[in-house]
């Protein structure tokens, strides 16, 4: 017997509350359970396809001891959307860096085969002083 839309959801919810979990045990062997190996990512004027997308933002040089707050989380069939906050300390400083994002994962089989999403990257780059705390006219 198929399991029910509501158990489809909450099993798809519980995956990606696992996904971001990953980001903060930086265990992306973990990723090979949740994520499809040929994943299609969409975001910020990029889409690729392959699941080292996804462990090279977990793996990003620099920053370190992520942790992950879920703002908001809905999911419904094999879509999951989730807006959270990701708090890093800055490995050069020691500050702590936070960025907020917001995606739209599509599921099947009880992996993430294809998300979309945005997150603050300018934000945090401004927090890191990075770049310029005003945006420079165009």
């Amino acid at each position: 017997m198929a399991d029910s839309a509501e158990a489809v959801s909450m099993r798809n919810a519980e995956i990606v509350r696992r996904y971001l979990r990953v980001f903060e045990t930086r265990d992306v062997a973990e990723f090979d359970e949740l994520v499809a190996e040929d994943v299609v990512v969409h975001g910020a004027g990029f889409h690729g396809q392959g699941r080292q997308y996804p462990v090279g933002a977990v793996l990003t040089s620099g920053l370190s001891n992520c942790r992950v707050q879920v703002d908001d989380l809905f999911s419904a069939g094999d879509r999951a959307t989730v807006a959270f906050t990701l708090t890093y300390t800055h490995d050069r400083s020691g500050r702590d860096l936070t960025m907020t994002g917001v995606k739209s994962y599509r599921l099947r089989e009880g992996r993430i085969v294809e998300f979309w999403g945005e997150t603050d990257l300018y934000g945090l780059l401004r927090q890191a002083g990075l770049v310029p705390e005003q945006i420079p006219p165009f």
